[in-house]
């Protein structure tokens, strides 16, 4: 066992105080959603001042929160988007990597150059095309522009990168095709950035609110995060009700990350964008 050193003090302090930065919102946020309401307004501390999970209860009882058909909402939107971006993304990653084309590597290069125009610049225009193909209010709005992810494309096309050109050479011997070479053999090899990539989408998808606002207008159509918005009044806001709203919409995220993020690491780090 290593004898711990003056820098590796240093490295865990600084660590455990980002992780109190990033751990305190998430503290506040469930601590003020079991306090009453007369309590959201005080400046936050670490004492609980009484303990109610009349906010959560409230939640599911008002009528004008449809909180299980936007919860499916958001599992049908997420899962759907995480097929289609795992489908598209590994296919085109696939030709990135291994297929020769003309121009291969000035292509690449436009798709990583779209990831430095904000998303802000975009998004008029592709409004503009969705409301002209009249799929506003439409679950096709919240799909179509997200099925292909220029950053997961580059993610797989290193995962494809690496893999020894062996086993192509193996399966041409075989008799495989390219694509029966994608799905049996290359496809399987890349499942740490696949994993990886999955679980990025879902939360990005999950989490996502200012695009399902602008093209769900219908109540019952929303998304979880959108349909929570009603909980902020144009008069008057409970406070305590809405950081109970927030904390059942992170959940499953927070949930979700628990579980895979060694996979969300081993997935970054083999790709090497990790800093490795």
């Amino acid at each position: 066992m290593k004898k711990a050193t003056p820098k590796t003090y240093v490295e865990h302090g600084i660590l455990i105080l980002v992780a109190l930065v990033c751990v305190l919102p998430l503290f506040f946020c469930l601590k003020i959603s079991l306090e009453p309401e007369k309590f959201a307004y005080r400046m936050p501390t670490l004492q609980l001042h009484g303990f109610t999970l009349e906010n959560y209860t409230e939640i599911f009882k008002r009528q004008d929160l449809m909180l299980p058909n936007w919860f499916a909402n958001s599992l049908f939107v997420s899962f759907t988007l995480v097929f289609f971006q795992v489908n598209v993304v590994s296919m085109a990653a696939y030709a990135f990597a291994r297929l020769r084309m003309p121009a291969k590597e000035i292509i690449f290069m436009v798709l990583l150059f779209t990831m430095m125009i904000p998303g802000q610049v975009t998004m008029i225009p592709v409004y503009m095309i969705i409301k002209n193909l009249n799929l506003l209010d439409n679950y096709l709005a919240l799909l179509l522009p997200g099925m292909a992810n220029v950053f997961g494309v580059f993610l797989l096309r290193q995962f494809f990168s690496t893999i020894p050109g062996e086993f192509e050479e193996a399966a041409k011997i075989d008799g495989a095709g390219k694509f029966r070479t994608y799905f049996t053999i290359m496809l399987p090899q890349a499942k740490p950035g696949i994993i990886a990539l999955s679980i990025m989408s879902f939360l990005g998808c999950w989490n996502d609110l200012f695009w399902p606002l602008i093209v769900m207008n219908k109540l019952e159509m929303r998304t979880l995060p959108v349909g929570l918005t009603v909980l902020n009044g144009t008069y008057a806001t409970e406070r305590a009700l809405v950081l109970a709203g927030a904390f059942i919409a992170i959940l499953p995220a927070l949930i979700v990350y628990g579980i895979f993020q060694k996979k969300i690491i081993e997935g970054t780090m083999l790709s090497g964008i990790g800093g490795r």
